[in-house]
């Protein structure tokens, strides 16, 4: 049966991160399927860049506004990605209408905030608490990511995993890279939140390559002249630099997933993480030969080299976009935005 889906985002492209390119996977699926996907993001609204991130925008927007949307669209289900101007002016929407809307916890806001900011966990979780606790279900990558959540008060929490694209991430698209080895690689953006400074303060043989951009990148640059930058890169030429290296290694502490961990297992690399929630459940479903994980990060990446190439057949059985898809769209809920609107407006929170 054909649905239509009204999706509310403050994470769209042209911005490059896990967010978008889970989303863009899973509506590209549904609307496969025969759904009908309607996805309101920033290029919608006037905006204004973020002053420490200006790829990121934040958006101008109402709860009017997203209500008209609604109205015009007319969904069956909405569902709310992120925390941001977007999201909330969705919640309060739905909120002020009696419309019924999941939601999902894609990054864990109160730890990196904490990085930047002297603003206890405790505070942020309380904020975030509210945002999701009206909605019918909150999506959520991993089980650890849950029971951090769960002991924080959250409720109604669905896992929601992740995939990888097999047929782009592969050991045999390998390149000659004439760096020395072994490669300990990252991927990702080269910012804060990314802890790379963990990976290349480290006393490792060999090469350590970064993959990425971001704001941090010249001044990492500069302070570690030893480690190699080639900026970001995408699609086959990302696919081929993955399967040249030797360990992926992977120092984020605030990552609620790392999908980068799924393309360096598909590419038959180790994985190297610190013991967190997102890279210790992938790495707990693969199994041992996958990687290591130790606060010791330069123990884990030595050990995960030791640890050889990878089988991704072996490894990867647990994960794929289809049932990432499948998740998504059965834990959508009736939205009853064709129901009768409601004149008088409850106290919103």
């Amino acid at each position: 049966m054909q649905r239509t889906i009204l999706i509310a985002t403050d994470a769209a492209a042209p911005q490059i991160n896990g967010v978008v390119r889970t989303m863009g996977i899973v509506t590209e699926r549904l609307a496969a399927e025969g759904h009908i996907v309607e996805t309101v993001g920033p290029s919608r609204f006037r905006t204004m860049a973020l002053p420490s991130y200006p790829e990121i925008p934040m958006s101008f927007v109402t709860p009017g506004a997203m209500a008209k949307i609604a109205r015009q669209f007319r969904p069956d289900h909405i569902h709310i990605v992120t925390e941001g101007p977007i999201g909330r002016a969705m919640r309060r929407a739905c909120l002020r209408n009696g419309w019924h809307y999941t939601s999902a916890y894609h990054t864990r806001f109160p730890e990196y905030l904490r990085q930047r900011l002297p603003v206890p966990i405790g505070v942020s979780h309380s904020i975030l608490r509210r945002f999701h606790s009206n909605a019918a279900a909150t999506l959520v990558p991993t089980g650890s990511i849950a029971d951090d959540l769960i002991s924080h008060g959250y409720g109604n929490l669905q896992i929601w995993t992740r995939g990888v694209d097999r047929a782009l991430f592969r050991p045999d698209r390998a390149i000659d890279l004439d760096l020395p080895r072994p490669i300990f690689l990252n991927v990702g953006r080269v910012a804060p939140e990314k802890n790379l400074e963990a990976f290349l303060a480290l006393d490792l043989p060999g090469t350590k390559l970064v993959i990425g951009d971001g704001p941090q990148r010249a001044e990492l640059e500069r302070r570690f002249p030893e480690a190699v930058f080639l900026g970001a890169k995408t699609g086959i030429d990302l696919a081929s630099h993955f399967a040249a290296a030797d360990v992926f290694v992977f120092p984020s502490r605030t990552d609620t997933f790392g999908l980068v961990v799924l393309e360096a297992l598909a590419s038959g690399l180790p994985v190297a993480a610190f013991p967190v929630p997102g890279p210790k459940d992938v790495l707990e479903i693969a199994g041992p030969s996958a990687g290591v994980c130790d606060e010791d990060l330069e123990k884990a990446a030595l050990a995960a080299r030791d640890l050889g190439s990878v089988d991704p057949d072996a490894v990867l059985q647990s994960f794929s976009w289809q049932a990432c898809a499948d998740i998504f769209l059965n834990t959508l809920v009736p939205a009853g935005v064709s129901d009768a609107f409601r004149h008088k407006e409850p106290a919103v929170a």
